[in-house]
């Protein structure tokens, strides 16, 4: 869902008769929508029933998508698009599903084959994209959105079974309204700023404002009895660092899908580009994918061999790696391919160990929740990469034929700002503990 229309997005203007700054919500909203609901969705699953909200999720996914195939305005295709967002919470609610059903000896390699979605989707889901467009009307999109997300329904309701451990509550419908409106202001800043002046009024209201709004809703979920999120679980030092480290691998992640294609297609008498089409570039960034699909068993038994910790500064230093290769060599397509054959290490790696250490450190009636904030934080990171490295690229950009091309400096930069964070990201692996205490579920031993 995040990538499905990045291939269309210098089309879109044409396609939806609409500027250039309204149909970038397109992108936005689907980021947007995915952070606010997938903690809310964990928790609901907590309360309700996972499997019941999976599939709820589902559904809400096919009718998105119904909706934006149906539609040839630009209001209808943002709307489908957010609520294809909403689908994003799917992930973390199948990984606490595992934990509560599979067997120790599975639970690993199931997590991080179901954690590598996360980067699989995207990068396999370029490729496919760009080929439809290239081939078919773009409603086609939209349609296929719609048709894999009937078939997970129907697998879900024939595969899964119902749950086992459930948290009965309230739905904290205050929290859900703070928590939306303070990540609404802290988003529109991160992913818009670049466009709307990052000290222009407007913008610093949203960011302003939803800080402040977070810091009140902060206060109240420490307050109230039956909180949406548990703080103090999420203050725990396990979950602390993982979940600040995870800001840090969506930012890598989406930091490659926005610089890697458009150093690809850009023409080589730019200076900067490497001249490939639409279909053969998003073919090199899927190798990323690959990877980390091919990886999930051996992520499995390490997890279970050494720990998720040690797996998840492996991960990180692979980050790095990648960004600092890419940084040295990016002059033929193979060093592109090496380099998303490191980031498919790096995500693969750094995805399975996240929702493992943050379980092994959560009573089990949490699981749904954690996970769903655990991937918030990765939300905000893909965000705020779609907007830092936009922004840089607009910004140092020169003139060929007519249009802005970014300049190779301007990429150079995006791949040093990747190369910091994930720098970060690897330090902060070191003070996660090794043996985090929390409340155990049978199917997930020490």
């Amino acid at each position: 869902m995040f990538t499905l229309v990045v291939p269309l997005q210098a089309e879109l203007p044409v396609l939806l008769n609409a500027s250039r700054e309204d149909t970038s919500w397109v992108v936005t909203i689907t980021l947007l929508v995915a952070a606010i609901a997938t903690p809310i969705s964990g928790r609901l699953g907590d309360m309700y029933g996972k499997r019941r909200v999976v599939i709820a999720l589902l559904i809400i996914l096919i009718i998105g998508s119904v909706i934006a195939a149906m539609s040839g305005s630009i209001v209808g295709v943002i709307i489908g698009r957010g609520l294809q967002g909403a689908t994003t919470g799917v992930v973390p609610l199948g990984i606490a599903i595992m934990r509560d059903v599979l067997p120790p000896e599975r639970l690993g390699t199931s997590v991080a084959l179901m954690s590598a979605t996360m980067g699989v989707g995207g990068a396999v889901g370029m490729p496919v994209a760009a080929f439809l467009a290239q081939n078919a009307d773009w409603h086609a999109l939209f349609w296929l959105a719609a048709g894999l997300g009937a078939i997970g329904a129907v697998l879900v309701l024939l595969v899964v079974p119902d749950d086992v451990l459930l948290s009965p509550g309230r739905l904290d419908l205050l929290g859900v309204l703070g928590l939306a409106v303070g990540l609404t202001g802290l988003l529109l800043y991160v992913s818009r700023g670049a466009e709307w002046g990052w000290t222009a009024p407007v913008p610093l209201a949203c960011l302003l404002g939803g800080v402040v709004v977070l810091l009140v809703w902060g206060w109240y979920q420490l307050k109230t009895t039956d909180p949406l999120l548990d703080l103090r679980v999420a203050a725990r030092p396990a979950v602390l660092f993982t979940n600040i480290a995870a800001i840090c691998m969506g930012f890598a992640l989406f930091a490659s899908n926005v610089t890697f294609p458009q150093l690809l297609e850009l023409p080589t008498a730019t200076g900067s580009g490497l001249g490939l089409d639409m279909f053969s570039a998003a073919l090199v960034v899927a190798t990323s994918g690959v990877v980390m699909m091919v990886i999930s068993p051996l992520s499995g038994f390490l997890e279970r061999t050494v720990g998720p910790r040690p797996l998840f500064t492996v991960g990180t230093a692979a980050i790095v790696l990648a960004f600092f290769f890419v940084l040295l060599w990016s002059s033929e397509v193979w060093h592109l391919i090496v380099a998303n054959l490191l980031i498919g290490v790096g995500i693969g790696f750094s995805f399975a160990a996240m929702p493992m250490i943050i379980m092994r450190a959560v009573p089990s009636h949490e699981t749904g929740a954690s996970n769903g904030l655990n991937a918030l934080f990765r939300s905000v990171g893909t965000s705020a990469a779609s907007a830092v490295m936009g922004a840089v690229l607009a910004s140092m950009s020169i003139q060929v034929d007519g249009i802005a091309v970014p300049t190779r400096s301007a990429f150079e930069i995006c791949f040093w700002l990747a190369i910091i964070v994930g720098i970060i990201a690897f330090v902060l692996t070191f003070f996660i503990p090794r043996h985090p205490h929390a409340e155990q579920h049978p199917a997930l031993p020490r």
